[in-house]
């Protein structure tokens, strides 16, 4: 019914790949959204288990499911809301090893994860094989989004250059409100819909900042 969509859209929406890495609180609304939206093929890369604390964003999940993989659990979540959706899960999540090959069978990669070396690893890929991804983030209140490796050709190192201090930062265990995850995942999933069907301005080399305490937004060129 939206004009800048139509049938023609959701034609190149059926027709396009989508490989989501991360399945935990960005990845559980952008798998949502996307696969609401009529994308005709995701990828779910995720090594880990449902844990409870997560629950409060992690909206794929359920207390009956605490222990098992979330891919396994977000596959049969996604199934049953979408027949026509092909999903293929990858319960190792995504690694040096495998992820050229992995990236390498999809469009369009979103980075719903929640380290640095990761996502460093998301931008090298996406570079060398030409696809472009949609970053995302969140803190305790907080989120960011930027369109990376598209016409621009900016990159996440061009964002944030420090990778050796950044990959090096030991890992901390911080609380995020559960809306947040909710909040920045619809608006990655967005992206990826307005990317596909080619309408609307992008975040390409553009970083849109949230802070759900103020309601405060930002955009930034990079």
């Amino acid at each position: 019914m939206l004009a800048e969509i139509g049938e023609e859209g959701q034609r190149k929406l059926r027709a396009t790949s989508v490989l989501i890495v991360g399945a935990g609180g960005l990845g559980a609304a952008v798998a949502t959204y996307l696969t609401g939206a009529g994308v005709g093929r995701i990828g779910l890369a995720d090594p880990d288990t449902v844990s409870l604390s997560n629950l409060q964003r992690q909206v794929l999940y359920t207390e009956a499911e605490v222990g098992l993989k979330k891919v396994d659990c977000a596959l049969k979540r996604l199934s049953a809301q979408s027949g026509h959706t092909m999903f293929e899960t990858f319960p190792e999540g995504l690694t040096e090893a495998n992820a050229n090959e992995t990236a390498g069978r999809f469009d369009l990669i979103m980075d719903c994860t929640d380290n640095y070396p990761t996502r460093y690893l998301i931008d090298d890929t996406c570079a060398a094989l030409g696809k472009p991804w949609i970053y995302g983030s969140i803190g305790e209140f907080t989120g960011q989004v930027a369109v990376m490796n598209h016409l621009r050709g900016r990159r996440y190192a061009d964002l944030y250059d420090d990778r050796e201090g950044l990959c090096g930062l030991p890992r901390t265990v911080r609380g995020v409100l559960g809306a947040v995850p909710g909040v920045v995942g619809a608006i990655q999933a967005a992206e990826a819909v307005k990317l596909i069907c080619g309408f609307g301005e992008l975040l390409d080399g553009r970083l849109f900042t949230i802070d759900l305490k103020t309601l405060k937004t930002d955009i930034f060129d990079f």
